[in-house]
């Protein structure tokens, strides 16, 4: 979506990482900070912290004892909670020259167990929270051999049918490590990682990702964001996704610092706690941040305060002046008092929001990925940042526009293709949906439909398989009529759908409101302020844009781990 809002850039800076090709590689690299701390967690309330040094080696040390145990060439599957010793028994797994499968902690413990089935899984290692969950597994399932819980006591080792301790794989694994006998595979082509795509056994799809996906990702986002050795990332989102996975491999190549928070209901409370530099997060969390700075704001009477300092800060920032420390103090104490960046994907962002935290002194760099492409695609440069675009291709692909029709502001719109090294192998065992994805001279279809702008940058206009054609030929994709409907502050969360009536298609915007920035109001003068507000918005629309119809609904829409609401599920 076109945008008028404007952001100052920052001074480009030599990048200084030492790219890392395979698993291997990595491990090499990370031996650098050897005696700085890597991450930082809490267990049962109790905080605990892992050197750089302690953490390679535990990472050795698992592979070694997992390839004792199962041999090359198998599958592996981790599930849990974000911990040290979950991002080590996926990093040993695939240095030991197996695949490893990731898994949504989430997920239904049945489809847990077809995923597994689907891909001929020999081991799987869980966190202790899904001991009892999958006690039996082992006990007739078809591939199945080995369950390696985390934590577990020896009434349940020695019950549970081919349960092996993570400790003991690890003690296994310190004997060949001691010995000399660690090696890190690097065949950068073989299968690495299998993730399945979001949906039922019935309807996802497994992405397989080789060394060569994976590191061409984590070298591109090393070269493009803005991170320092001297940074500190609060980890927030869900480990399984690559998103969350690549990023945080791009942060210790770079030698940061990660603490990991433990709960989504924790996280204010935990980015004052660990005052970290840096979040990762999906567009979701940016917005709910905000409005709750808005309310807080209201609720103390100093709303119109932030009204005009955000307009004068953003007003001087173009000129070098920095009022962030002085005007927002109170906001950037909530913020742990050092935050200066946010990496946001994962869905559209409401472009007003940029210039918005740029005034708390917090840059928002706006990445573009699928995890077909491991997953990164495209980032705002910190240098030179364009408000509602995702920034050009990352250096280790190219990107281009398969499609010819031009949309009313004249950009020559159509599916983002994609073609580089970070483009995975392919979905396994399907051969139709390989057919489908790739074109014939071996480009990616993303789903994503949009234009490149004269700079070469990216602005997505929404999913294929979400548009809405009207009767009259014309595409309407709902994203984009969303992201209006998120400025209004008495809107927390909307859907727009496409709905037969007698005379043609018709737009709904289903509507769930912002209740805590409308507190003390009635349902009725909510509704009727929300009219107001997208009646005011029908008439900067075009007509085929326009919303016809308002649904209201009491609670938040249904969403998936990563807080991307199931449009499917709207009907």
């Amino acid at each position: 979506m076109k945008s008028n809002f404007k952001v100052r850039s920052h001074k480009k800076t030599e990048r200084k990482f030492t790219e890392a090709f395979h698993m291997g590689d990595l491990l090499n690299n990370l031996t650098a900070y050897s005696d700085k701390i890597i991450y930082v967690w809490k267990e049962n309330g109790e905080k605990k912290e892992i050197t750089y040094g302690d953490f390679v080696e535990l990472v050795k040390c698992f592979s070694c004892g997992i390839k004792a145990l199962v041999g090359v060439g198998e599958r592996v599957a981790v599930m849990g909670e974000t911990s040290p010793y979950w991002i080590a028994a996926y990093m040993g797994i695939i240095a030991s020259g197996n695949t490893a499968v990731p898994m949504d902690k989430e997920l239904d413990p049945g489809e847990v167990k077809k995923f597994l089935a689907s891909v001929d899984t020999k081991a799987f290692v869980f966190s202790a929270a899904y001991n009892e969950t999958f006690r039996n597994l082992a006990d007739g399932h078809e591939s199945i051999k080995y369950v390696i819980p985390m934590s577990a006591d020896e009434e349940y080792l020695s019950s549970v049918t081919g349960a092996v301790s993570y400790d003991s794989i690890v003690k296994s694994g310190l004997e060949i490590v001691n010995a000399g006998g660690f090696e890190a595979d690097t065949d950068t082509e073989r299968c690495a990682e299998m993730l399945f795509t979001s949906g039922t056994t019935g309807t996802s799809k497994c992405v397989m990702l080789c060394q060569r996906n994976i590191f061409a990702a984590v070298n591109s986002a090393c070269s493009t964001v803005d991170f320092s050795g001297d940074d500190v990332l609060l980890s927030v989102l869900p480990i399984h996704h690559t998103y969350e996975l690549t990023c945080g491999i791009a942060a210790i190549n770079y030698g940061m610092k990660i603490c990991i928070n433990d709960s989504l209901r924790h996280v204010m409370k935990n980015i004052k706690e660990y005052q970290p530099t840096g979040l990762v997060l999906v567009p979701l969390f940016v917005n709910t941040m905000y409005k709750k700075i808005l309310s807080e704001a209201k609720r103390n009477g100093k709303d119109k305060v932030l009204a005009i300092g955000s307009k004068i800060a953003h007003a001087v920032s173009f000129v070098g002046i920095d009022m962030s420390k002085t005007v927002f103090a109170d906001v950037r104490e909530a913020f742990g008092g050092r935050l200066n960046k946010i990496i946001c994907g994962g869905a559209a962002l409401e472009p007003s929001l940029i210039p918005a935290f740029e005034n708390f002194g917090i840059s928002i760099y706006e990445g573009y990925g699928i995890t077909e492409c491991a997953p990164l695609v495209a980032v705002t440069p910190y240098y030179k940042r364009i408000c509602g675009s995702i920034g050009p291709a990352v250096p280790c692909c190219e990107v281009k526009i398969d499609g010819l029709q031009t949309d009313e502001n004249g950009n020559v719109c159509g599916e983002i293709l994609v073609k580089g090294d970070n483009v995975m192998l392919g979905y396994y065992n399907n051969p139709e949906a390989n057919e489908a994805v790739f074109t014939d001279d071996g480009w990616f279809r993303t789903g994503d439909y949009g234009y490149l702008d004269k700079n070469g940058y990216i602005h997505i206009t929404g999913r294929i398989k979400s548009v809405i054609v009207l009767d009259n030929g014309k595409n309407v994709f709902p994203e984009e009529i969303e992201e209006y409907l998120e400025r209004i502050e008495t809107i927390a969360e909307s859907v727009v759908v496409g709905r037969t009536e007698a005379d043609g298609t018709k737009l709904v915007a289903v509507i769930f409101p912002n209740y805590e920035k409308a507190e003390g109001a009635s349902e009725s003068e909510i509704r009727t302020s929300i009219q107001k507000a997208i009646t005011e918005l029908n008439k900067k629309l075009p007509s085929f844009k326009q919303i016809h119809k308002l649904e209201f609904r009491k609670t938040e829409f249904e969403k998936t781990t990563s807080r991307k609401i199931k449009r499917h599920l709207v009907k």
